[in-house]
């Protein structure tokens, strides 16, 4: 099993900027991507931001690029997301998630930590 748990949540002022982090650990034979998604009171989760674990590729939903950065580092198996600039409308339950191999023989699967919330007060 692989466990995640992210931090760095809370309130923020609009313009002001916010860094989630989030710790991957147990049984990790390989990574695939790694990715945040985030939802809003209301609204349908949606994807924020993913990286790919061999070559960092990231990709960016529209309303964040620019303001938003994800990061792996694989010597701790961490994934981050830089935010800045927020906005009120990043006000939401912000999840990471993994694609990971748990062993070799497993296939791969996508695990998600519990979320961490974000608030930005405009």
């Amino acid at each position: 099993q692989v466990q995640l748990v992210e931090s760095g949540g809370g309130l923020v002022q609009a313009g002001g900027s916010l860094r989630l982090s989030c710790a991957a650990s147990g049984s990790i034979f390989s990574i695939n991507a790694m990715g945040w998604y985030r939802q809003a009171p209301g609204k349908q989760r949606e994807p924020v931001a993913a990286i790919t674990n061999s070559d960092g590729r990231t990709n960016y939903a529209d309303s964040v690029k620019g303001r938003f950065t994800i990061s792996r580092d694989n010597a701790k198996n961490t994934v981050a997301l830089q935010m800045n600039n927020l906005k009120a409308e990043d006000t939401a339950v912000y999840y990471c998630y993994w694609n990971v191999q748990a062993t070799w023989r497993d296939p791969i699967r996508s695990y998600w930590g519990p979320g961490t919330q974000v608030t930005v007060s405009s």
